[in-house]
């Protein structure tokens, strides 16, 4: 027996506006921070310049958002807390989204759960004001004000107590709030906020307007809610491909996080957390990062509204491409791109981390070891030793006028320590190099540049491996299948639902096909790509690199170590070897001189 089924036939009723209203609350208002940002977004869109946010006891007794927009006349008032009534769009192509908002259900979702006392006034008109208390709403009266806009919102949840069990402490709830503003506040460098904790009578968060052109404005306002560090290690993104266009700034590898909690990802000035993005940006960062680190990017995605659904989800913090292949490319090109722009550049929290360990003792960080390839691999990689060097030398360096090489971005040479480090002088400071991180990164960029020109040798199987597989997964790994080839790996249909694997990349020694298609279908299915195979043949190439490249306790001459500086300095990605870790560090005189006090 159907435990959900009544003994007696059910009457279908229509819900009264009241219960409907909490029902959409229960959607879009999820915790204090939801109902910021649907009130904030409605600021933004009524063309506000200045908001100011009051909360109390983490928004569960007062959320007030006051903006300097457009504003409501007095009969604006109860047709704005009805549901579905909107000034943002006309029903006519639900597509053609241009504004944050467009349901209609914010206010009467607030109205319903909470004690909401709206107060506007619009050019040329009074002010007035609408209460609603639990779904309940007052008469319209008149009220003082300037232009603009005042919503306040007490004891939420008072009339749904059961999802006041559920929130979290005040603390918390703040910290949400304040992540909320700062979002908004990346998208909008030409509107000021600010968060006010009323329990505490302190400001959480302050941004005023900028000025100047977008690039300029958005810098200056990522360097106030990012941190001056995050943009004096961004690089910037300015890409665009297919009528969709990628701006804003990502940040060297060496200036990595331990969570992806820098990372702010926005399209057409909407803030959402979409996996494609997100995977997207981890491709783009690929073989430079450390085991368990995560880059920070703050990225904007632009495009035509009608490439993009936006409603898909009640928070609108979901979206759906109508060419996902194509924004996620443009993602990985201008993120590799850049990345390859800055060289041998390093984050300058690199240096400032040595200053502050100068006098402790350092803790020596763990490392992932990359897999270890096949005995040939190994014996083939030594022949790509750096230019100049008296072991197995295979390229040579052209030579260089008699200049002083102390202008070059990473000096001249001047000793080697322990046989591992570089002391190279520049015209500012000091330079020191881990001179195996840096060779690795050389000969594993070589290889990678002579596996894409010769494309990646393929081993055939002398018995094919039979993966069985739903037709929907076949059909789904085959659609890849040139992809997959280009990469060593060869499949083909076998009939049903299976595939056969003929070929495997002959650089793996050892490989688990079955395992592999799964999880390269596993990955198609989050994110609607998959970089995985891609990613072991680079993990084989860089271990290649690893023992093919100058060890460390090698001693070499001047003339080896300024041919490994002026290598870096043409190489893309030098600043970080084939695990993410820095392969030099600057010191600039004045941080050393202030080491010693003078």
């Amino acid at each position: 027996m159907n435990s959900h089924a009544p003994n007696m036939r059910p009457v279908i009723r229509q819900l009264d506006e009241a219960a409907a209203n909490r029902i959409a609350a229960g959607e879009v208002v999820e915790r204090p921070a939801s109902a910021v940002k649907e009130l904030v977004e409605n600021a933004l869109d009524a063309g506000a310049v200045r908001i100011d946010i009051a909360i109390a006891k983490g928004g569960k007794a007062l959320i007030r958002v006051s903006d300097d927009g457009c504003g409501m006349t007095a009969e604006d008032l109860p047709l704005a807390l009805s549901r579905h009534a909107t000034s943002k769009i006309d029903g006519s192509d639900l597509l053609d989204i241009r504004s944050f908002g467009f349901r209609g259900e914010a206010l009467p979702s607030l109205g319903a759960v909470g004690r909401l006392v709206l107060t506007s006034r619009a050019q040329g008109f009074e002010a007035a004001q609408l209460t609603v208390t639990g779904g309940r709403l007052g008469a319209v009266r008149p009220a003082a004000g300037n232009r603009g806009t005042v919503v306040e919102l007490r004891d939420l949840f008072f009339a749904t107590p059961a999802r006041l069990k559920f929130l979290r402490s005040d603390r918390a709830e703040t910290q949400a709030i304040v992540e909320v503003i700062r979002r908004l506040a990346m998208a909008e460098p030409y509107v000021g906020f600010s968060l006010t904790d009323e329990d505490e009578g302190r400001v959480l968060f302050r941004a005023d307007a900028e000025q100047g052109d977008l690039f300029g404005a958005l810098q200056t306002r990522l360097a106030r809610v990012m941190g001056r560090d995050f943009i004096d290690n961004a690089l910037a993104i300015d890409a665009s491909r297919d009528e969709i266009s990628l701006t804003g700034f990502a940040a060297l590898p060496t200036y990595s996080r331990g969570a992806a909690v820098a990372q702010h990802l926005f399209v057409n000035g909407r803030p959402v957390r979409d996996k494609l993005l997100t995977g997207a940006m981890r491709a783009g960062y690929m073989d430079v990062l450390a085991q368990g680190r995560h880059p920070a990017a703050v990225l904007f995605v632009t495009c035509d509204p009608h490439s993009v659904d936006v409603n898909v989800h009640p928070a609108k913090a979901e979206v759906r491409f109508r060419e996902p292949d194509a924004a996620r490319g443009l993602v990985v090109s201008a993120l590799r791109h850049a990345l390859a722009g800055a060289g041998h550049r390093s984050s300058s929290t690199v240096a400032t981390a040595a200053l502050q360990v100068a006098q402790v003792e350092p803790q020596r960080p763990s490392y992932q070891a990359p897999a270890r390839p096949s005995g040939a691999a190994i014996a083939a990689s030594f022949g790509f030793q750096a230019p100049g060097f008296s072991e197995a030398p295979s390229a040579r360096v052209e030579p260089e006028p008699e200049t002083d090489a102390t202008e070059a971005p990473l000096g001249a040479a001047r000793a080697q320590l322990h046989e591992n480090w570089i002391v190279a002088q520049t015209a500012t400071g000091i330079v020191i190099v881990d001179q195996h991180a840096a060779h690795e990164r050389l000969v594993y960029e070589r290889l990678k540049a002579q596996a894409a020109a010769n494309g990646i040798p393929a081993q055939a199987l002398l018995i094919p491996e039979i993966v069985e597989l739903s037709e929907a997964d076949a059909q789904r790994i085959l659609s890849i299948a040139d992809e997959l080839a280009a990469l060593g790996l060869v499949i083909e249909a076998f009939g049903g639902g299976a595939v056969a694997v003929r070929e495997v990349p002959a650089m793996i020694a050892r490989i688990d096909a079955p395992r592999l298609i799964r999880d390269i279908l596993d990955d198609l299915a989050d994110q609607g790509s998959s970089d995985r195979l891609r990613a072991r043949v680079d993990a084989v190439l860089s271990s290649m690199a690893c023992h093919g490249s100058v060890r460390s306790g090698r001693r070499m001459t001047g003339d080896e170590m300024n041919a490994l500086l002026r290598e870096m300095e043409r190489t893309p990605k030098s600043g970080q070897c084939n695990h993410g870790r820095p392969t030099s560090i600057e010191l600039k005189l004045s941080d050393i001189e202030r080491l010693f006090g003078r």
